[in-house]
């Protein structure tokens, strides 16, 4: 387990969202650039029109102006119609196409990242991590980004032009301007945390709604759909409530605008309309600057809304390179050393693991599993077995001592070419939906049909597939719902004679299973571990008895260790758990 303690959260850099989500797509966004500069271009024909409409056509009389007027405004609406289309055609599809990379690219880490990172971590707040977090780059690399920049450079240009019809009445609309971009600043950089927290708060709701809707069985079991209805209910709120404050957040922008171009307009009404009787402007000049205002006016409202997105985005890609930043489990520069078949002789010298600092649940274990041998790992609940299963299966680095495999020590060798020798039996295996057939292929999907149904023998799958109509294809449901425990565990074994692994780990392989069951199980396992180095984990000690060595974990440590007949001379603690088992 991790530590308790506060990490300080990091934001995505610069350089990361440069070099990694814009800089691959310079062109893309540089077409999209050119593209918005001529749509921002031709928009503001019209209202530079409108002075020679009003003070050329209208007081003069130019008609022949007026055609020349319409044929303008027509080529630039077209433009604009134009642009806008292919904008969205190209940035839009490129922003789904990265989401779609960069979910893939989140999920390639995530699966790879070590298994104590998903002992910490719900699946279902993993699942809203990747498939939520990256959404917002489409504000990035979509039409978002290039708003932005189209709207500075609208706004830009029409505070050029306006300089030039009237200094004085544009420095008047300025000043509310840059008041509002003060407000602005401050409102995002508040805004992000924001928006951050509002992701952890959707992965944590997700997770719990995850949990209880796979746990459904249980939930109606003790009759707590009252519970999680609260629990749900209280994550909902949680989620309203960080809404909450970024609306809020929002609409002070918002507002703030609306109040100052309010200011602005009220100013630039009295200030034009003086000017305007004075005879120091004329009423084309008047309405030609209102509408330009209104053009350099427009993208900044916009870009307060554009910036909004652009933070939800940044606060999506914080989290997204937290996870891309964390060490895989076959990161370790020390692990280059690539394994060839192995015969499987594993030794344990002086092992020690902590799952939290200065807390060891191992204790300098040492014992030697020679190949093709069966090591059977016995004692209490929390006693350390399972943890050692893990260390002998590289889910776990040990913190002291070494742990070998035909004398080359583990954790110097690659995790593919050493667990494509290993197979593993769970007390409560996976399976995935989909069907018998599919489960059963898994380690190995380009399997024969002729060694699938040899494990599918072996493993006595056959005893209860072949009572379905559609046999091997049948449909077992979300994590096998469909089948029995003992089904589910069969299929388990199968899989793993399938994958004819060298290291074979047992965890209450056979705990599952009725006393029929159990009597087929049994005698495919002993096929499945001939010439195989195993580790078997078992609570029922009437499975291995025929293990070459047993050894009895009491706090971590290994407190008797002997075959089955010298245990039970012994009479020690293995004669107690024997005996007590005898009884029941």
């Amino acid at each position: 387990m991790s530590s308790n303690k506060p990490q300080k959260k990091k934001l995505a850099s610069f350089g990361y969202v440069f070099q990694d989500i814009i800089w691959p797509r310079k062109w893309l966004l540089l077409l999209g650039l050119v593209l918005i500069i001529i749509n921002r271009l031709a928009g503001l024909v019209l209202p530079g029109s409108t002075k020679y409409l009003i003070d050329n056509v209208i007081n003069e009389g130019n008609m022949e102006l007026l055609y020349i007027i319409l044929l303008a405004v027509g080529i630039a609406v077209t433009v604009q119609a134009t642009t806008s289309f292919f904008l969205t055609k190209l940035l839009s599809v490129e922003a789904q196409h990265l989401i779609a990379q960069l979910r893939a690219r989140v999920q390639q880490q995530v699966i790879h990242l070590p298994v104590k990172f998903f002992d910490n971590h719900k699946s279902g707040e993993l699942v809203s991590r990747i498939m939520r977090d990256v959404e917002g780059v489409r504000n990035l690399v979509g039409t978002g980004l290039v708003q932005l920049f189209g709207g500075i450079l609208t706004s830009i240009v029409a505070l050029i032009i306006l300089l030039r019809i009237n200094a004085e009445m544009t420095l008047y609309a300025i000043i509310p301007m840059i008041i509002f971009a003060v407000i602005s600043l401050k409102a995002f950089s508040y805004i992000r945390p924001i928006f951050r927290k509002r992701s952890v708060i959707n992965a944590e709701v997700t997770g719990r709604l995850t949990e209880s809707l796979g746990g459904i069985r249980v939930i109606k079991g003790f009759h707590a759909e009252p519970q999680e209805v609260d629990v749900f209910h209280d994550g909902v709120m949680r989620l309203f409530n960080n809404v909450k404050k970024s609306l809020t957040s929002t609409s002070l922008v918002t507002s703030s605008a609306t109040l100052l171009l309010g200011i602005a307009s009220i100013t630039i009404m009295g200030v034009g309309g003086h000017k305007i009787v004075a005879g120091e402007m004329t009423v084309g000049d008047f309405f030609a600057f209102t509408l330009y205002l209104g053009f350099m006016v427009a993208p900044i409202v916009q870009m307060s809304n554009i910036g909004s997105q652009i933070t939800e985005a940044l606060a999506g890609l914080d989290r997204t390179e937290e996870i891309l930043n964390l060490s895989r489990e076959d990161d370790s520069v020390h692990r280059d050393r690539l394994l060839g078949k192995i015969t499987g002789h594993i030794e344990f010298r002086e092992v020690s693991f902590a799952y939290q600092e200065d807390k060891e649940v191992i204790h300098n274990i040492s014992f030697t599993a020679p190949a093709g041998s069966i090591t059977a790992l016995v004692g209490s609940s929390g006693s350390g077995k399972t943890t050692i299963a893990g260390l002998a299966a590289s889910y776990l680095d040990p913190g002291k001592g070494t742990i070998t495999v035909d004398g080359i020590d583990l954790s110097t060798v690659t995790l593919e070419s050493y667990r494509k020798q290993l197979g593993v039996v769970l007390q409560d295996d996976f399976l995935f939906e989909g069907s018998i057939r599919e489960n059963i292929l898994f380690p190995r999907p380009d399997a024969s049909e002729e060694h699938l149904n040899q494990a599918v023998e072996a493993a006595y799958v056959s005893e209860f597939a072949h009572r379905f109509e559609n046999g091997l294809d049948t449909l077992i449901g979300e994590r096998g719902v469909k089948l029995s425990g003992g089904q589910r565990q069969r299929i388990a074994i199968a899989r793993a004679i399938l994958a004819d692994p060298r290291v074979l780990i047992l965890d209450e392989a056979t705990s599952s299973l009725d006393t029929e069951s159990e009597s087929y199980i049994q005698q495919s396992l002993s096929s499945l571990m001939e010439g195989r180095t195993t580790f078997v984990i078992a609570h029922r000690l009437s499975t291995i008895r025929q293990a070459h060595q047993i050894l009895v974990i009491e706090k971590g440590q290994i407190a008797e260790r002997g075959t089955h007949e010298e245990l039970l001379t012994k009479q020690g603690r293995y004669h107690q758990l024997y005996t007590y088992q005898s009884r029941i």
